[in-house]
């Protein structure tokens, strides 16, 4: 039965998605090219906001805890777990006075109206999963952007979304690369459960009444440690044992 309901809240859902991604491509144009990054900034908010708002058609809910006081003129390394691309937008919407930006592959920066968009002029780095040298090196550009304006680097260190909510192992090149590149960051570690419910059953139907939640674990600086594989280790357990497949 809950399948059978997931048919008609998923073309639902798909027809507001799509018109979202449709609606804000000019918009987010418009903001970069005539306002520039403050507009688009705000822009790519309030479009994550309506995502969102998307998800709730199929009565996902989203709980997003915070008990730490995180400063914000600092460069921050958001590490977190990942179980299906409707991970980004809540990372986006309640952390946005942090302006977090991602670590994603290059396929995703073409095509998708407004997501491409963003990915390209928004400050976030594009790697091409194949190539470990390009890769590195998009990773040291970005991070020259993240200090300079004391924004969030976002990286999902699984490689790959675990489609089950069970963590698969950190691969530890792309965050020896930041906390090399960022020392002064400090390291906020997420713990994100339930977001791969939204595709259990594939892209359609989506997964219906999904309680998504975002569990910000004690932020961490980097330089407090002259082991980065040594804080690697502590910030995938932290987040791991977070998580409740």
């Amino acid at each position: 039965m809950r399948k059978l309901l997931a048919y008609p809240l998923s073309v639902i859902y798909y027809l507001c998605f799509g018109l979202t991604l449709l609606i804000f491509h000019p918009i987010l144009w418009i903001s970069n090219n005539v306002f520039g990054y403050n507009a688009l900034k705000k822009s790519v908010d309030l479009f994550n906001f309506f995502l969102l708002r998307c998800l709730n058609v199929l009565g996902t809910r989203f709980t997003f805890t915070n008990p730490y006081d995180i400063e914000i003129n600092q460069p921050l390394i958001i590490v977190s777990n990942h179980q299906s691309m409707y991970d980004i937008s809540p990372i986006i919407w309640y952390m946005r006075k942090h302006h977090p930006k991602f670590i994603s592959k290059a396929e995703l920066g073409k095509g998708i109206p407004s997501i491409s968009y963003n990915l390209r002029h928004g400050g976030s780095a594009l790697i091409e999963r194949k190539n470990p040298r390009q890769a590195i090196t998009a990773i040291k550009e970005f991070s020259v952007s993240v200090v300079k304006n004391n924004w969030a680097a976002v990286i999902f260190p699984e490689g790959t979304r675990s489609k089950n909510g069970v963590p698969k192992d950190f691969q530890k090149r792309g965050l020896l690369t930041l906390f090399k590149e960022i020392p002064e960051a400090t390291v906020v570690p997420i713990s994100i459960n339930n977001s791969w419910k939204t595709v259990r059953y594939g892209k359609f139907p989506m997964g219906i009444g999904t309680h998504m939640t975002i569990t910000v674990h004690k932020p961490v600086k980097i330089a407090t440690f002259t082991d980065k594989e040594l804080l690697i280790n502590e910030v995938e357990t932290t987040i791991k044992n977070g998580v409740h497949p």
